[in-house]
């Protein structure tokens, strides 16, 4: 065989790896996993530690698992301040998380990397510049979502949203929507989308958006966590709580926004809610 020859068969193979190894060894990798099949000791977890599990129908149920399973396989997990994560911890959060793409792809969090878990509210130091002046303040925070990928937990509050799936706030939801408004490069409230359904969002959340920030200025009583009215992220991931938490509350008080959550998250939670009792 001459040397050109063999050149030639070594550059083939070396595309032929590289093709395989950016569009297809994901795809690979992960039917390797799942074929290893969902451990039945996760489902006694689950059902306890994410109540809307419970409720969901054979396929929904069956995509759930796969997502958590990945969920589980791909992303890091690391304990801050001497914090243990244990396999509860970790399958109460990407159960959580998994809710949000339960019927839309896993693709969608396929940036997301680490998951850092603190036992309890943390602080830290925010840096706020404002022309030339430059404050500094401690925040006490349940958790942040990061574009690189990285989101932080409380696990105090994480527990607290699994104990209490009816209540209007749910941290993991909190922060894993914020993720997901992340995949369009930046939080806007915004998450990706296109067409008419993107005129569709644009028009219903700065309506609904203003109407609530207009109703605390007047002091009236609020529809929604006022949290979010601090800004666009902060509505979109506020209404993602409120609407896989207090579905038909939110649906009652305001039903175009909850029809362009259904339509986003492509579910009605509404068929679910009687499991977070």
């Amino acid at each position: 065989m001459s040397s050109m020859l063999i050149y030639l068969v070594f550059v083939t193979a070396l595309l032929a790896g590289a093709c395989f190894y950016l569009f297809f060894y994901r795809s690979w990798r992960r039917k390797q996993h799942l074929e290893q099949g969902f451990p039945e000791h996760w489902v006694v977890v689950l059902e306890a530690q994410v109540p809307f599990y419970r409720g969901l129908t054979s396929d929904l149920k069956r995509q759930f698992e796969q997502h958590v399973q990945l969920f589980l396989t791909e992303k890091n997990f690391y304990g801050c301040d001497g914090f243990e994560v244990d396999e509860r911890v970790r399958l109460t959060i990407a159960g959580h998380a998994c809710l949000l793409i339960l019927a839309r792809p896993y693709s969608d969090y396929d940036e997301i990397r680490s998951i850092l878990v603190y036992p309890d509210v943390y602080r830290v130091q925010e840096q706020v510049q404002d022309g030339l002046v430059v404050t500094h303040s401690d925040q006490v925070r349940a958790g942040e979502a990061s574009s690189l990928g990285q989101v932080v937990l409380a696990w105090s509050q994480c527990e607290e949203s699994a104990t209490r799936p009816g209540s209007h706030h749910n941290v993991i939801l909190h922060e894993f929507a914020h993720q997901l408004d992340y995949l369009d490069g930046t939080a806007d409230g915004a998450p990706p989308l296109s067409g008419e359904q993107a005129e569709q969002w644009q028009q219903t959340m700065t309506q609904a958006y203003e109407q609530l920030r207009q109703s605390l200025s007047h002091q009236s009583e609020s529809w929604l966590d006022p949290y979010g009215a601090t800004e666009p992220a902060e509505f979109f991931a506020v209404l993602t709580e409120t609407f896989f938490q207090q579905p038909q509350h939110l649906s009652n008080a305001q039903p175009a926004v909850y029809e362009a959550l259904q339509k986003f998250y492509r579910i009605d939670p509404r068929m679910f809610c009687k499991y977070h009792n």
